[in-house]
């Protein structure tokens, strides 16, 4: 069979541009299409997210990883806290991996936007897909503003709520609501930060009534994370309420908590982030259909309790670059790709969905948690029984890709 010279991606955000770079390196040309009209827009809403050493490593395949670093505030310890502030445990990065890097989700799409560009890939704004027409030798894609587009295959890169998705399974399963509601304090905190804080440690927090997170920014401010347990409610819905009115509720739902009562307390309503609703993906029956393959959280999205969304996402569509480039039947490179990925992405997943247990945890439970989580961070917890089998995944590109 013919191989494969060109792809759509249908997406702009994370997996995309990465997916459009490692295509250019295997030798297929990729044109990601973006349905909101600017990265501004598509970032309007946008919080941070992390970098892992594995997402690192796939981004060094592309040659974006110093780009990245750049951005990116390094993360390299861990602390477990209960919500008055008694740390219960620590956890020291992998000392021969480089640091978790903390980025503005805009600042990545911007980095990622400006690195496919720099290696002439196109991406188009505006270009909403709503369908999608296969024959045996190419796939058509037709877009919500009336245009049509084609290449050899198609990749859906366009997230949890992936259109793709369901052109390839109309009987996918959809997202699975986690029962927490995620809402980030960023840049506008004022005050004082903590000075116990380092700037590369990250602290996690079992607050009586939420977990919540914090890290103290190069400027000494704190920056903060809530997951908030909730009855099921839509993104929209949740952003419909007014900022003031959550800032009100996540207030009162961390009274006590330290230092989430002082941060929330000198926190501005502008400065409340809503992302939502904390949701995964069940796992899929199909990745791939003919000419139509998924990549990134369209396929394998954890919660973001994982710490790995972005980084799965980097990795898979490396990966798949990898089969195309070694495999010229699409059918036959896109269930190599599925083979290499499943497996891992599902493990991660199912471990992001018992942390999320721990998240919404009772008091009589988050009580049992304060006496034995400092027994087991000095036993069998270690940094490497917590990180290594996500983080030390490294991708080698010169290996061929076997059918």
């Amino acid at each position: 069979m013919t191989p494969v010279k060109t792809a759509m991606i249908i997406g702009g955000g994370i997996a995309g541009p990465v997916t459009a770079v490692a295509l250019r390196r295997a030798g297929i040309e990729a044109t990601v299409y973006e349905a909101y009209g600017d990265t501004a827009s598509a970032d309007a809403a946008a919080g941070v997210l992390n970098i892992a050493p594995n997402g690192l490593d796939a981004l060094r395949v592309v040659g974006a990883e110093e780009a990245v670093c750049e951005i990116g505030q390094p993360t390299r310890d861990m602390v477990f806290e209960n919500g008055r502030g008694r740390r219960l445990g620590t956890a020291a990065g992998l000392s021969d991996l480089p640091p978790t890097r903390t980025v503005r989700r805009a600042d990545l799409h911007r980095v990622l936007h400006e690195h496919a560009i720099a290696r002439d890939i196109r991406i188009e704004h505006g270009k909403r897909l709503v369908d999608a027409h296969r024959t045996p030798a190419a796939v058509t894609a037709e877009f919500a503003d009336g245009t049509t587009a084609s290449a050899d295959i198609l990749i859906g890169a366009d997230g949890i709520r992936s259109t793709v998705r369901t052109l390839i399974d109309p009987a996918a399963p959809e997202p699975r609501y986690t029962g927490l509601l995620g809402f980030g304090i960023g840049d506008y905190v004022a005050g004082d930060g903590d000075p116990e804080a380092h700037p590369s440690t990250m602290h996690f927090a079992f607050g009586k009534r939420s977990f919540f997170g914090y890290w103290t920014q190069s400027d000494g401010s704190i920056a903060l994370f809530c997951n908030l347990p909730h009855e099921p409610i839509s993104t929209a819905r949740a952003r419909a309420i007014p900022a003031e009115e959550w800032l009100r509720r996540l207030r009162e739902a961390h009274r006590g908590d330290v230092p989430a009562e002082r941060v929330l307390r000198e926190a501005r309503a502008d400065s409340v982030l809503v992302a939502g609703p904390m949701e995964l993906m069940p796992p899929l029956p199909h990745w791939h259909r003919d000419r139509l393959v998924l990549v990134g959280d369209s396929a394998h999205a954890p919660s973001a309790s994982s710490g790995q969304g972005a980084s799965l996402a980097m990795e898979s569509g490396v990966q798949l670059a990898r089969c195309l480039r070694d495999i010229d039947d699409p059918a036959a490179a896109f269930a190599a790709y599925e083979r290499l990925r499943r497996p891992r992405t599902e493990k991660i997943a199912a471990d992001a969905a018992k942390t999320n247990n721990d998240k919404a945890a009772g008091p009589a439970a988050k009580a049992m948690m304060g006496l034995l989580m400092p027994i087991m961070t000095r036993t069998f917890l270690t940094p490497e029984r917590m990180f290594g089998f996500a983080q030390r995944h490294r991708i080698d590109w010169d290996a061929p890709v076997a059918e």
